[in-house]
């Protein structure tokens, strides 16, 4: 326990009509004194401090609430804060905070708080109309004035410090873009949006034509935030992006992290979070008081303990749901429901998968310049990669975004899952727990995607597929599970490990047992036992790179690597695997060798290599998949032209996700435009991922050009910048891109004009 909410003041100036102090189930405050008394102030620091003397902790933090704290005016205010810093900081680092309404906020008690490293966060629920419809004086007054006039004070420089940012609370009928702006406006150094306090007693407000509304709400915040480049930390958010990657919550309303936070009213009583109110009167009592009873003691609170579960204490619904991780249930006291208290899922779940679905399709970017989560988006992503290549940090980030997409996608297809692929759903949150390496191993296997995507577009596709992904998780983990697996033409076909194949009978289900090394499938009367690192006539492993730091598979059997536009080889024979794979390793020795740039990013993103078929025509053929991040079809060439096509492949690959992530190009805009590598005009996507690509196929000539006397070098160098200098030229001029694109493009541009000129 770290975190302690002192209830300072149980009264407050305004009357919030969604308040869940005064106007939800608990009243208890009713019977609480108005004013925390010095001496009860001196117990909870003896108290706070003993507690982080015990434990060993280096930083404890304290947030003074009520009610409005500000009520308690400057003197009374300045002893308590004098009390608490003199009492906690001999043993540990105290983080004070205040959380107001702010009317009260004036500069003696900003004075205060810059003193004594006080930060205050306010309440501001948007513009004038949108905090109005609830933040209201007893009279009907308008809060909205002297809040802003509390906020500009807090802006001021002498001020600036003590500003810890914004809390929201979400009203659906209030035009979301419209509270962004109005937030933003006020510059603060982080948002919080709340839900509005609910339970399935007392639900929130739903439109009939919405199921969820809160993810469509904050969805339409999600994107522009993200098109704005994310100028502040959003919390919900933040948190969201960070669980994706198996980071930290930061959130007691999200993720799997034990909420640390108790709650001291003002006569001294220990309670639950603040948040328990909204469930029924008297859900945040413990029955225990700082001046009988520890902070251990009431940390071990049944009570308490019970919110501390993590996944265990989760119902049924949710501990069998794969995205638990990220939405943790939602926030506790969300749950409750009057005969099952609070073994149920959030009342806002639909909610919360819909806005882990926005952020994993939309961009995450996960996490803005400033953020404090645990893994923040490079605040400089969109320069990084405009130089061509993206650093080892830049393509990470854009690797596990293309995973949240994975992810939000499988939920998606899972919610019209049956059968097989219904139980196995259910399995893979518990591989998430216990094997979550190897869930990530499967997951960002590029063609998961080109199949989840498959399966969202037509009615009837291979959901079953599902239980093949699930099976692959549990063998890279060596989980000892049973899957039940499709058969499909008599093969099955495990992502990231390779194809069971002779299965009889040639359609239906088989069982596929995990075991040390190895599984059996049991299909009709025949057991087949395997081991997954030796080939025999009913196992084709998947072959395999291994080199210098690239790893990737030379992908001939998964079903849905037919999406390069040209038409996939066949399982290709020892030999024919051997030439592939060495040309790879000849490549990647070229690449290292000339455009070491390019290194980092693709030993980070690059995963797969499909065979095409080789055109009639003798012509080379090389194409990626907007839906198969770090994986691209190619016919087969020497390691020299494959190394040209890994470049130029990939680039498209990083191109793809930073268009997932940011929207560079308006996507109104009817025009095609002229380019020096194709006879047709292209539409601007097609322009800007050309540029992209061609930037990075010039810079590999320009190198080999430098390296060596080598007049193709010379040639292809000229020509490839050529194209891209007059296509960077065309787009910046036709008004297809925006304001962030108009950026990018341009940096592409500058690096190009400090390339120095190349002679044979």
């Amino acid at each position: 326990m770290s975190q302690f909410v002192l209830k300072v003041h149980s009264r407050c100036d305004l009357a919030c009509d969604h308040c869940y102090v005064y106007e939800h189930e608990d009243q208890s405050w009713r019977e609480r004194p108005r004013v925390m008394t010095p001496a009860v102030i001196a117990q909870a620091a003896a108290r706070i401090a003993e507690h982080a003397a015990a434990s060993g902790l280096s930083t404890v933090h304290v947030v003074l609430h009520g009610g409005e704290p500000l009520l308690m005016g400057l003197a009374a205010l300045g002893s308590a804060i004098g009390e608490l810093r003199a009492t906690i900081e001999p043993v540990a680092e105290l983080d004070l905070r205040m959380q107001s309404n702010g009317v009260l906020l004036n500069e003696e008690l900003c004075d205060l708080f810059a003193m004594h490293g006080v930060k205050v966060g306010i309440s501001l629920d948007g513009g004038r109309m949108a905090n109005d419809r609830h933040r209201r004086f007893p009279n009907g007054a308008s809060s909205y004035g002297p809040v802003l006039a509390a906020l500009q004070l807090l802006r001021r420089p002498e001020y600036r410090a003590s500003f810890a940012g914004l809390l929201c609370t979400i009203d659906i009928a209030n035009d979301p873009i419209e509270v962004y702006e109005a937030l933003i406006a006020q510059r603060p150094p982080r948002i919080d949006l709340l839900l509005p306090h609910a339970t399935w007693e007392r639900p929130p407000p739903r439109p009939d034509d919405d199921p969820t509304p809160y993810a469509t709400w904050l969805g339409t915040i999600y994107r522009r935030w993200v098109q704005d480049g994310k100028p502040v930390p959003i919390r919900m958010f933040d948190s969201l992006q960070s669980l994706a990657r198996g980071g930290a919550s930061g959130s007691e309303a999200l993720g799997l992290d034990a909420a640390d936070v108790i709650v001291i009213e003002t006569d001294g009583a220990w309670e639950q979070a603040d948040s328990m109110k909204t469930a029924y009167h008297g859900a945040p009592e413990t029955g225990y008081d700082i001046f009988t009873h520890t902070a251990a003691q009431a940390a071990l609170h049944p009570a308490i303990v019970a919110r501390f579960g993590g996944l265990a204490a989760l119902c049924d619904t949710c501990q069998a749901c794969p995205v638990v991780a990220q939405c943790g249930g939602g926030l506790y006291a969300h749950r409750y429901r009057s005969e099952s208290k609070f073994d149920n899922p959030s009342v806002y779940c639909a909610d919360l998968k819909g806005l882990i679905t926005i952020v994993g399709k939309g961009s995450p970017a996960q996490a803005t310049a400033g953020s404090e989560a645990a893994d923040s988006m490079p605040a400089d992503l969109l320069d990084r990669m405009a130089t061509g290549y993206g650093d080892a940090e830049a393509v990470q980030y854009l690797a596990d975004t293309q995973l949240a997409f994975v992810r939000a996608l499988l939920v998606a297809v899972a919610a019209d899952a049956t059968g097989s692929a219904a139980e196995a759903w259910k399995l893979l949150g518990r591989l998430e727990h216990e094997a979550p390496q190897a869930v990530k191993t499967v997951l960002t296997h590029p063609y998961v995607r080109a199949w989840a995507v498959h399966c969202l577009e037509n009615e009837g596709a291979d959901r079953d597929r599902l239980a093949c992904l699930v099976a692959a998780a549990a063998i890279h983990g060596n989980v000892a599970v049973q899957v039940t697996v499709p058969v499909h033409d008599g093969a099955i076909h495990l992502p990231t490990l390779g194809t069971v194949r002779t299965v009889t009978p040639a359609s239906g289900d088989a069982v596929l047992s995990v075991l040390a090394g190895g599984f059996t499938v049991r299909s009709g009367r025949s057991l087949l036992a395997i081991a997954t690192d030796v080939p025999t006539e009913i196992w084709e492993p998947a072959w395999r790179v291994d080199f210098d730091g690239l790893r990737l598979v030379v992908e001939d059997s998964d079903p849905y690597r037919d999406c390069h536009e040209w038409t996939p080889g066949p399982r290709l024979t020892e030999a024919a695997a051997k030439l592939w794979t060495d040309s790879a390793m000849g490549a990647w020795q070229d690449i290292r060798r000339h455009v070491p740039e390019q290194v980092p990013g693709m030993r980070i993103g690059l995963a797969a290599i499909t065979p095409l078929v080789d055109s009639q025509e003798g012509v080379n053929r090389a194409a990626t998949s907007r839906h198969a991040f770090g994986a691209l079809g190619t016919t087969s060439v020497g390691p020299r032209d494959l190394a040209v096509v890994l470049v130029h492949e990939f680039q498209h690959s990083k191109m793809g996700a930073t268009l997932d992530l940011f929207d560079l190009l308006d996507p109104g805009y009817p025009k095609r435009l002229a380019v020096g590598w194709r006879k047709d005009p292209r539409p601007a996507e097609g322009v800007l991922q050309g540029i992209y690509a061609h930037l990075g196929v010039a810079d590999i000539w320009r190198a080999r050009a430098i390296a060596a006397p080598d007049p193709e070098a010379v040639s292809y160098f000229n020509i490839y910048r050529d194209w891209t200098t007059g296509a960077i030229d065309t787009l910046t001029a036709s008004g297809a891109l925006t304001q962030i694109g108009q950026r990018f493009v341009t940096r592409m541009g500058e690096v190009i004009a400090q390339w120095p000129m190349v002679k044979c």
